[in-house]
């Protein structure tokens, strides 16, 4: 370790012997001591993909002054995809913040500066006790100065004559202002500014709507079978694999199979001015819609059609899990050929999901209720849910999509078929 400012030291103070840094530094006069500095590391904006190039500045997780670890998280910036946390390259502590919160950063901007090395705040002397500010010495109370007695007329001295006062004029009623409109309630209002990844669902949203011809089909389907086949199997796979089997797997795998006999739901247009290229997919990447505190994001399950029930179900919870925890990466949600959104979850019992560009057609599932139907000539109570599918109809004509939907419920009134 150098120590600056040493040699000036001992000239000015020859009488200490320089036994060795340490014992110099401690010996020299306090007016020519420097104190000891560590490597300043400046932190700066990380690469988040490669479509990205700039972010808000969210929150600082840490304050000046305060210890931080290796790879401690110190910042979180908002894109209009996913949060990225800024990690401390090396231990230290922060000096200084070289951009504010709100304020919008691009990739190797210089973020903070940290001070390399250093002790912990733990390890801090606790700081000296202030001094009590010293008591204050009761003064003697003051003796009540006499009061002086009013001035009475001398009842001896001669009275003076009356004056009469006029009577005053009596005044007009002052008129009553008029009552205001009593008020229910507070009328305040709230203006928040919307956060990066709400600004691009809102952009893409209507991208969707202005680009695609929208149209939506419906159907029902009796969930009777599938809840049987969930009830009988659940507990011996939660056991077996460490999987909660759910109604996502069923609804997915049935899409991957319906897709074999209408393929052009796994498609897309592109191209220029709107399109002009039908591209077509051997594979199956299933995008997830799920609701986050910020926003609606779309996890991909990747090659769905290679995965079993149980296979598709773990990869819906590791990436949901990721979703809610703020962990989701631009990899985990790039590409999809294909969306499922479950608003069932939620109560919903019927919808028209909007599709996700470049793909077209959206599945979406609603909630499940018992209702009385006609089965074999017989009202019986079966539970129902109501399926939705949107799709893009410069690609899928109504007989496709039709078609695609009618499959899905005959695969999930029967999941015997998907093992065949």
């Amino acid at each position: 370790m150098v120590y600056r400012g040493l040699r000036l030291a001992a000239r000015a103070a020859p009488k200490f012997a320089l036994y060795n840094n340490n014992t110099a530094l401690r010996q020299l006069p306090l007016q020519f001591q420097h104190v000891r500095t560590y490597a300043d590391k400046i932190v700066k904006v990380p690469q988040m993909a490669e479509s990205i190039s700039e972010g808000t500045l969210k929150q600082w997780n840490k304050s000046v002054g305060d210890f931080v670890e290796q790879d401690e998280e110190i910042a979180t910036i908002e894109t209009d995809k996913i949060d990225v946390a800024v990690n401390a390259p090396e231990a230290g502590v922060i000096k200084e913040f070289l951009a504010n919160e709100e304020d919008t950063v691009v990739v190797g901007q210089d973020l903070v500066r940290i001070e390399l090395g250093g002790a912990p705040s733990g390890d801090k002397p606790a700081a000296e006790p202030k001094e009590s500010a010293p008591e204050k010495k009761a003064e003697p109370e003051k003796a009540p100065e006499p009061k002086q007695e009013e001035s009475k007329p001398d009842a001896s001295a001669p009275a003076s004559p009356k004056q009469e006062t006029p009577e005053p004029k009596s005044k007009p009623a002052p008129v009553a202002a008029p009552e205001k409109p009593a008020t229910l309630g507070n009328r305040e209002e709230k203006r928040v500014k919307m956060n990066r990844m709400r600004l691009r669902i809102a952009e893409r949203l209507k991208q969707s709507q202005n680009t695609a011809a929208s149209l939506t089909t419906f159907n029902e389907v009796d969930m009777s079978a599938l809840m049987e086949f969930r009830n009988k199997y659940k507990e011996e796979v939660l056991k077996k694999t460490g999987v909660k089997l759910g109604f996502m797997s069923a609804f997915s795998r049935a899409a991957v199979l319906a897709m074999r006999d209408i393929p052009a739901v796994n498609a897309s247009i592109e191209g220029p001015n709107g399109g002009d290229t039908i591209v077509y997919r051997d594979y199956v990447d299933i995008s997830v819609a799920v609701a986050t505190e910020k926003g609606l994001v779309t996890p991909v399950v990747r090659n769905a059609e290679a995965m079993d029930l149980v296979g598709i179900e773990r990869s819906i919870a590791e990436l949901g899990k990721k979703a809610r925890d703020g962990k989701l990466t631009i990899e985990d949600m790039a590409g999809g050929t294909f969306t499922i959104s479950n608003g069932g979850v939620f109560g919903s019992l019927m919808g028209t999901p909007i599709i996700n560009l470049p793909q077209s057609a959206v599945l979406g599932l609603h909630a499940t209720k018992e209702r009385p139907v006609v089965v074999n000539g017989k009202i019986e109570i079966r539970p129902m849910m109501y399926l939705a599918l949107t799709y893009d109809h410069r690609l899928l004509d109504g007989r496709e999509a039709v078609q695609f939907l009618v499959k899905v419920k005959e695969y999930i009134e029967d999941p015997r078929k998907m093992l065949l």
